[in-house]
């Protein structure tokens, strides 16, 4: 008599752990009743089919997926229509779609990272429309052979409105770095070949959320692939991009070997040994430099006695501005300038082109990350030493 009820109570068991790995999803798609949605992982941008599951007469689905980790999926018809979708082990996804089309119009329930997903997808859709009709403009402009100026125009409109979409994806990726729709903000796309967020210095965010998902979602696959595909390359990116300079100059040691205020030389390798540094590039002329300058106090005070420095070079041709901008702004960090500022090699052998701009060094000595700012930095600091 005891063993039904050992079995039965096994059975349950087993059935409770299943449920724990299980994600449910199911929705209303009344378009296409008999048709079949593909379900899909994603591991950052490659697809694996999962499933499938039929929409019955009345235009309901309902599949259930195993998963032991928080993954990336897509629900659709073909490769080129569908939604992605952010679930949990455990999740209850329900979607429901107002239109033929999948992308144009759903709602989600049962998972807050999906619906981000979706608010994300939906800026993105209307970033392309607007991107997709200048450019039929321009292509229009360009046949007809004239009106340079109205070319000009509308390359302006394009960088605008393709910023403005950047700036978006910056501001959710900084509002989200715990959240796995994070990684949907670094790799959309306006078009086959161009990111969203296209410009070099945003190999920043890259870093920023492989170290934070590390911590949050350690040793899951999306966490290690973030970590061994962006990771290791971006802080390549960064070194080859520096080397590549150099080699285009004289031989010279990556380093910086400058005098301070008071005429005493500090190399910049001197510091980085168990140090996390900022080498800060700076002009006194620059109002950008001087608020950048009194918002590195705050991160110096909170850091510095756990190890963080600053190594910072100016470029001001006037030596006695520098020098009485340091001591009137009282900066308490390290502060050089360069032997000769109308031949700034230090800046040369780190491209410098615009300012203020900073690299960030480990203890290692080895560059892993560039031109962090304002909130950013304070983030990634905080990743560091908090």
């Amino acid at each position: 008599m005891k063993k039904p009820v050992f079995f039965a109570v096994l059975i349950i068991l087993m059935s409770s752990c299943n449920k724990k790995h299980d994600i449910m999803i199911s929705g209303n798609y009344p378009w296409g009743t008999h048709d079949y949605l593909y379900i899909n992982k994603l591991n950052l941008n490659t697809p694996e089919l999962v499933d499938s599951v039929r929409i019955n007469k009345s235009g309901k689905f309902k599949i259930n997926i195993q998963s032991t980790e928080p993954a990336f999926f897509t629900l659709g018809f073909t490769n080129s229509e569908f939604i992605t979708l952010v679930a949990d082990p455990g999740n209850r996804i329900y979607v429901e779609f107002k239109g033929k089309r999948l992308q144009n119009e759903y709602s989600v329930s049962g998972s807050e990272e999906s619906e981000k997903v979706r608010m994300l997808d939906k800026k993105l859709g209307q970033t392309i429309i607007v991107l997709d009709s200048l450019t039929s403009i321009y292509r229009e402009l360009v046949e007809k052979g004239d009106n340079p100026g109205k070319l000009a125009e509308i390359e302006q409109l394009y960088t605008s409105r393709l910023n403005e979409q950047r700036k978006h994806n910056i501001n959710f990726i900084l509002d989200n770095l715990t959240n796995l729709s994070a990684i949907k903000a670094l790799y959309q796309k306006v078009n086959e070949n161009t990111y969203v967020l296209y410009q070099q210095r945003d190999l920043q965010y890259l870093k920023l959320v492989a170290d934070s998902l590390g911590r949050y979602y350690p040793g899951t696959s999306l966490t290690r692939t973030l970590k061994e595909n962006l990771e290791d390359e971006l802080n390549q990116m960064y070194i080859n991009n520096i080397t590549q300079v150099a080699d285009n100059i004289a031989p010279v040691e990556l380093d910086a070997n400058l005098e301070d205020i008071n005429g005493k030389r500090v190399k910049l390798s001197d510091l980085t040994v168990n140090n996390y540094v900022l080498l800060s590039f700076w002009s006194a002329e620059s109002h950008e430099c001087i608020s950048n300058n009194l918002f590195l106090k705050q991160m110096y005070s909170l850091y510095h006695n756990q190890g963080f420095e600053i190594y910072q070079v100016n470029l001001d041709s006037d030596e006695s501005l520098w020098k009485s901008s340091v001591r009137f702004d009282e900066l308490p960090w390290v502060n050089v300038r360069e032997d000769d500022p109308s031949n700034p090699l230090t800046a040369r052998i780190f491209n410098i082109t615009t300012l203020p701009a900073n690299y960030l060094f480990d203890k290692n000595g080895d560059i892993i990350a560039k031109d962090l700012w304002g909130r950013s930095l304070k983030i990634k600091l905080g990743q560091i030493f908090d």
